[in-house]
């Protein structure tokens, strides 16, 4: 019985996740494969710390490149610093849709995810910013917005930039 259990989990899981709910709403507690909903449970906190990376990050580059945009070079097309940049939005918004298709259980957090990732990407953005600026434009915790200026779906959008 277990042997074909892990057979379903690795050739459909959809179709075991099913089944492990129908047999725990049974009762038949006794049938679930254990060992993999161990795992499955174990890896859900990795899930979110990997969600949180991603939204760190996209969130770090969209304000970099904002500001840059807004800011710094306001009259150039598209100044040579946000071309690295927008490679880095891209694979991150990528990323961050994979993630959430491969997770959906992951999806009902991303606001906390969004908030908790902001700060960090706003640090990493000012010390990112200031490695380039003339010293009069040094960033502060006061050039960016005290919470994230965007929601999650414009930031996730293909064509969208700030």
């Amino acid at each position: 019985m277990q042997n074909s259990k892990n057979n379903l989990y690795e050739t459909d899981r959809y179709q075991w996740i099913e089944q492990q709910k129908e047999k725990f709403r049974n009762g038949q507690y006794d049938q679930l494969d254990i060992d993999n909903l161990f795992w499955e449970i174990e890896s859900m906190g990795s899930e979110l710390g990997a969600l949180e990376h991603r939204l760190t990050t996209l969130i770090q580059h969209l304000l970099k490149y904002d500001y840059q945009q807004r800011v710094l070079n306001p009259v150039m097309p598209e100044p040579y610093n946000c071309r690295d940049w927008l490679g880095t939005i891209s694979r991150n918004r990528l990323a961050i849709s994979k993630l959430i298709q491969k997770n959906p259980h992951i999806k009902p957090q991303i606001d906390e995810q969004l908030a908790e990732a902001y700060p960090d990407a706003k640090k990493l953005a000012i010390e990112d910013m200031n490695r380039y600026v003339q010293p009069h434009q040094r960033l502060t915790a006061k050039s960016f917005p005290f919470a994230c200026p965007w929601t999650f779906g414009q930031m996730v959008q293909e064509d969208w930039l700030p």
